[in-house]
């Protein structure tokens, strides 16, 4: 089994759900953590967590949003550190918005999000993994990635271009012996619908019932960390909801009718 034990990890999101997890069992696995998101607050209270296992954790806080700052801080890493062995492209955001309803500056916010930023940390981190020979890539995607949902137009068409975009990656870089694992979590126990956004671009504040109910982070996290450690090219973590993604592929009239009765809210 793979150990990213003294090995640089690089994970973004870090600040909650998923991505905390994420840092906390990687820190407990004796990985060197360099942790990013743009809560600097929530994100030191998580490197003093992670500090409790491991001997090296960076906190590097930054807005998805912003291109130039993703870039610019991706720069500094990569000059700074060594090879980055592990990225796991986790951070992100999800709405709650009509496609009638949703401005085009809402979806651009989106992608900028949720599919160009991994794009930009992806391309930054792969020159110093080819030259080793070796690394591992992680991309957090979503079930909306596989399929359209109600109410998540423009998630859904970044978790969608995030398979696009990884699976081509991972044929093209085989050769050089680097992993690339996409995760697809379903509901989660995480904060990820309060903090949606809506077609105003304001906080969504509602806890999705199916959220409320849904696998815990932790699970989730010790399930993804295995996947990638498996050299797995993609993982689907969740509960019964995950059957909607089998469904559509096998019984597709049956998906589309099923998805035409939800009642957005």
């Amino acid at each position: 089994m793979v150990t990213f034990k003294n090995r640089l990890v690089w994970i973004t999101g870090a600040s909650s759900g998923i991505g905390r997890e994420l840092a906390i069992q990687l820190a407990k696995d004796g990985a060197h953590l360099i942790i990013s998101s743009s809560d600097a607050q929530k994100l030191s209270h998580v490197a003093d967590e992670c500090r409790e296992f491991t001997s090296f954790c960076q906190e590097y806080p930054f807005n998805l949003s912003d291109p130039e700052e993703v870039k610019t801080t991706a720069e500094t890493i990569v000059n700074t550190y060594e090879q980055i062995y592990l990225l796991i492209n986790n951070g992100g955001i999800s709405q709650r918005s009509l496609v009638k309803d949703t401005p085009v500056e809402i979806d651009r916010k989106i992608m900028e999000i949720d599919y160009f930023s991994y794009v930009i940390l992806t391309k930054a981190v792969l020159p110093g993994m080819i030259d080793a020979g070796e690394g591992f890539i992680a991309a957090t995607s979503s079930i909306s990635g596989k399929f359209g949902f109600p109410l998540r137009s423009s998630y859904a068409a970044a978790k969608h271009a995030i398979q696009g975009f990884f699976e081509t990656l991972r044929a093209e870089i085989k050769p050089y012996k680097i992993s690339v694992t996409i995760a697809y979590p379903g509901r989660i126990q995480t904060d990820i619908s309060l903090k949606a956004i809506n077609e105003q671009g304001e906080e969504y504040g509602l806890m999705d019932p199916g959220q409320m109910n849904g696998l815990s982070a932790k699970e989730c996290a010790r399930q993804y960390i295995r996947a990638i450690k498996k050299r797995k090219p993609e993982i689907y973590i969740g509960k019964s909801e995950i059957l909607m993604v089998h469904i559509k592929r096998f019984f597709p009239g049956l998906f589309f009718r099923i998805v035409t009765k939800i009642k957005p809210s």
